[in-house]
């Protein structure tokens, strides 16, 4: 009796945050909200509750792909573990490194943005060639923190299963249980991704979003891999959990765009509680590029400085949990960390959707929160015989 009750408590912590992300979205109008879906198509997924199933229903882009290839619970006869090994081996991480959470999110962002979610962001050599550079040493990866923890997670997998769970799967498990456990929404993960035997380093240098791109540049960067403006706001509101690193806000506060001044959009009160947290440093005269590309890629060097969202609005405005619409509050009020984020206020397009989210008690952005990081997590991967499954996360099965 006792198990019966534990699973039922399971299968609700599961089904409910799927259902309530399934509402029609909030702070837009109907119009709006059918057309950002208009050229997708769905699938249907079936969800056990011990008496019978619930049907439920996910639309996603087809201008990505179509989605035929991946499966839910593709390992079910493989190796039907394979979830529940990731899912038990992140917990027992997060506990100890609460960090986690944004890392493996940042992680799975810039693999999945370079060439689909494929893992090569996870590779040492390219193709084989270790002469070659790869994607973790373009300049917006490296300070990306969390391959120890996919590496640590994937040899857990692999005594289970070996050569059976590909790295990329491992990424997209990792990424959504990581953001449940920080107090984001569930939202169901697809398998049967193929790992890349190959690593994009250019594509990644050039491609990969900064910190100092205005609005227009963010937009066409999310578009071109099929993201519209709702999608686009609603996945950058992943940087309410975490710390922005002072690496990424530096010039802004000390030499914007080459003045030797700071931004002066910045309020005076939070340009102050900026400068606190991030003070002057000889480098901060020196590029974006030039100042990341000079810092040692470390474990915990993205930790060490630097301001989270929580802390940007804490001196203004409440806020509730972790994974809540502080992010957006503070753009409301000019108190956005990284240029890039305070642009969103820039566009009357883009700025509807910050007051929106920012408006309601965080159920409209969890719910779009949970549908494009569905769409983020199919973004064009490889599948059947395509790529590989590696048994080290870092090195193509060819070495």
């Amino acid at each position: 009796m006792r198990s019966c009750i534990i699973n039922l408590w399971i299968v609700a912590a599961l089904v409910v945050p799927v259902l309530l992300s399934l509402r029609s979205p909030r702070g837009e109008t109907q119009t709006q909200t059918t057309s950002s879906f208009s050229d997708s198509s769905t699938f249907s997924l079936k969800l056990a509750n011990g008496f019978g199933f619930y049907a439920v229903s996910f639309p996603f882009n087809q201008r990505i792909r179509d989605g035929s290839n991946l499966e839910y619970d593709f390992y079910r006869d493989t190796c039907p573990q394979a979830e529940g090994v990731v899912r038990s081996a992140l917990t027992r991480i997060y506990f100890d490194h609460r960090d986690v959470a944004p890392a493996l999110l940042r992680l799975f962002f810039h693999d999945c943005f370079i060439e689909g979610c494929d893992a090569s962001l996870l590779l040492d050599e390219n193709n084989g060639d270790r002469n070659r550079s790869v994607e973790k040493q373009a300049v917006p990866n490296q300070t990306l923190r969390g391959f120890d923890k996919i590496e640590l997670i994937k040899e857990e997998v692999e005594q289970a299963c070996p050569g059976i769970v590909s790295c990329a799967d491992i990424l997209a498990l990792a990424a959504r249980d990581s953001i449940l456990l920080a107090g984001g929404p569930f939202y169901p993960v697809l398998t049967g991704r193929r790992d890349s035997h190959q690593s994009f380093f250019e594509e990644a240098t050039d491609q990969i979003p900064r910190p100092d791109d205005n609005v227009t540049r963010t937009l066409n960067l999310f578009n071109l891999r099929g993201f519209n403006a709702r999608e686009t706001v609603s996945l950058l509101g992943g940087h309410n959990i975490g710390k922005i690193g002072c690496d990424f806000i530096q010039q802004r506060l000390y030499n914007f765009q080459g003045t030797g001044q700071p931004d002066p959009s910045i309020p005076l009160d939070f340009l102050r509680q900026m400068r606190l947290n991030c003070p002057d440093s000889k480098n901060s005269s020196t590029s974006i590029d030039e100042f990341t590309i000079s810092k040692p890629v470390s474990s915990d060097f993205h930790s060490k400085m630097g301001m989270s969202y929580m802390q940007a609005l804490s001196s203004s405005v409440s806020s509730g949990a972790s994974f809540d619409t502080h992010y957006y509050q503070s753009l409301l009020r000019g108190r956005g960390l990284l240029f890039a984020d305070q642009q969103l206020m820039a566009e009357q397009k883009t700025a509807r959707l910050v007051s929106a989210y920012a408006s309601d008690d965080g159920s409209t952005f969890r719910m779009d929160f949970a549908r494009v990081m569905l769409k983020m997590s199919n973004l064009d991967v490889l599948t059947g015989l395509q790529g590989q499954v590696r048994v080290n996360c870092s090195l193509p099965v060819s070495s």
